[in-house]
């Protein structure tokens, strides 16, 4: 059996039985790397406007045979071909990197699938006028790149627990490599470059930081980052993992007290980068000094397990039961942001003995709109508002939507791009925000028995205030209260505001 490799992890090449192939036919490379990546016949259709979307159909069938036999002459019989449908042969033994990758990252094989990433997908490369074919390496391309960085994160964890800090700073130089402007990224390698004893390269790669926020940001770093070369320089929350049947969940727990208050925020979230805004930080701290704060990552997101999950409410209401157990948590106030509000109304509902109290903020109880429900988006108009957020996927898509007040501020639009790169990719988060669209837990709200406290903001034009008075109205212990401003986040505009009321609600639940 012939073997025939593709890489695809930096630009793209062709080997036939371990020689390099070289291909002039940026097309026909390009149609290589389709195929491979396919798993299956394609139709020939469906390339032939991939490849050549300006021309007549006759004269596309036409390239597309002349191409096929170019690529025969050149590679041998490595293509499989009929009258609609062209594949890879099935007498060939494929090797694809990307492939290898992602099934290394499957088995939680982290340092070896960050071996096997040495480059962005398809780096630098185009067939050229075939947008069709762009369109899917990028989403491709940020698929893999989530998973490498996520990947990366884990062995940074991994190494600096082994005291392996040599190796935890070079995989850490690979993440601040991929997120220049993280500052997290940057305090993971300053801080091991420190534990390893090599002060000079951190003190190099603090100066580096800094030059990068000013020059993009006109910005300094912030006062936790720059303090890392201080004795005693504070850390962020340790990360955890827990087993919850086939997913592996992330988790942190942050602070002490009598009151656990585990927080689940909408459709994306990243339980290490949160903690890199100021204002987000701050509004996280002070939630922990009023008990101690459970964050997680949800199925599919973040730094959780990715693939093949669904998070819907009733599979997150179970993450959070896990995520409960893991922190030996017995009772809990639980806080659920925009669409994390359903899984927390799920799990209050179906586990009353457990929840001592339950926050809503800027949340709702549908996914879209209904004859019985105007309070969401049409479906349609719901599908629309995802493209525009996935096509905006790379920059600080949506902000002007989530937090207003923060829309002309460069260092926040530079975090909130960097946690959607971390948490998620294009593609992946299509499937979570498809799945949120189609929940709805109306028939649960009647079941909550606990003490509610239902937050929204006036303007809020992300979720409309008509939802959250609507959960007020039918959760029989609920308290409702409207918010100045129109910012979707909690610690964005006033935060403050937000932080007082559920002061006042916990204290309430614990006298």
């Amino acid at each position: 059996m012939a073997s025939f490799s593709v890489r695809t992890l930096g630009f793209p090449e062709v080997r036939c039985d371990g020689r390099l192939c070289p291909l002039a036919l940026r097309k026909g490379l390009a149609l290589l790397v389709y195929l491979a990546e396919a798993k299956g016949p394609v139709g020939r259709d469906a390339i032939a406007t991939m490849l050549w979307p300006e021309s007549p159909t006759e004269v596309v069938r036409a390239r597309l045979r002349r191409l096929l036999h170019r690529l025969q002459l050149t590679l041998g019989d490595v293509l499989a071909s009929d009258r609609s449908t062209v594949r890879l042969s099935a007498a060939i033994n494929l090797d694809i990197d990307s492939r290898l990758f992602e099934e290394a990252c499957d088995r939680g094989e982290f340092e070896r699938a960050c071996g096997l990433y040495q480059a962005d997908f398809l780096d630098g490369f185009s067939p050229g006028d075939c947008p069709q074919f762009d369109e899917w390496a990028f989403f491709r391309r940020e698929a893999l790149r989530g998973r490498a960085i996520q990947a990366l994160e884990r062995v940074v964890q991994e190494k600096r627990a082994a005291g392996d800090y040599a190796s935890a700073a070079a995989h850490a130089g690979r993440l601040v490599a991929l997120d220049p402007l993280s500052e997290i990224y940057a305090r993971h390698l300053i801080r091991n470059l420190i534990l390893g004893g090599d002060r000079a390269a951190a003190e190099r790669q603090l100066k580096a930081l800094t030059q990068r926020l000013r020059d993009e940001l006109d910005v300094a770093p912030e006062a936790e980052t720059s303090a890392l070369l201080e004795a005693g320089a504070a850390e962020l929350p340790p990360t955890q993992y827990v087993s919850g049947g086939s997913v592996h969940l992330a988790f942190q727990t942050y602070g002490r007290g009598r009151t656990d208050i585990l927080m689940l925020t909408g459709f994306v979230s990243h339980v290490e980068r949160v903690w890199e805004d100021a204002r987000c930080r701050a509004f996280l701290s002070a939630l922990a000094a009023m008990g101690r704060l459970v964050l997680l990552d949800r199925r599919g997101v973040g730094l959780s397990d990715r693939v093949g999950f669904s998070p819907s409410a009733e599979a997150t209401a179970q993450d959070i039961r896990t995520v409960l157990d893991a922190a030996g948590s017995r009772r809990v106030v639980l806080f659920g942001a925009s669409e994390g509000g359903p899984a927390c109304i799920r799990f209050a509902a179906d586990h009353p003995d457990r929840v001592a109290g339950l926050i809503l903020f800027a949340s709702l109880a549908k996914g879209s709109s209904a004859p019985d429900y105007p309070h969401a988006l049409h479906a349609d108009q719901y599908d629309a508002w995802l493209q525009q957020l996935v096509s905006a996927w790379g920059g600080p898509a949506g902000i002007e939507t989530f937090a207003p007040s923060l829309a002309g501020d460069a260092k926040a639009r530079a975090w909130w791009a960097g946690l959607l790169r971390a948490a998620s990719s294009p593609g992946a988060i299509r499937g979570v925000l498809e799945a949120l669209r189609d929940t709805d837990v109306r028939h649960l709200l009647g079941r909550v028995a606990v003490p509610t406290l239902v937050l929204h903001r006036r303007g809020d034009r992300a979720v409309r205030i008509g939802a959250g008075r609507h959960l007020a109205d039918h959760i029989p212990r609920a308290r409702f209260i409207e918010l100045d401003g129109a910012d979707h986040w909690a610690f964005a505009g006033d935060g403050q505001a937000v932080l007082d009321t559920i002061r006042q609600f916990v204290g309430d639940l614990t006298e």
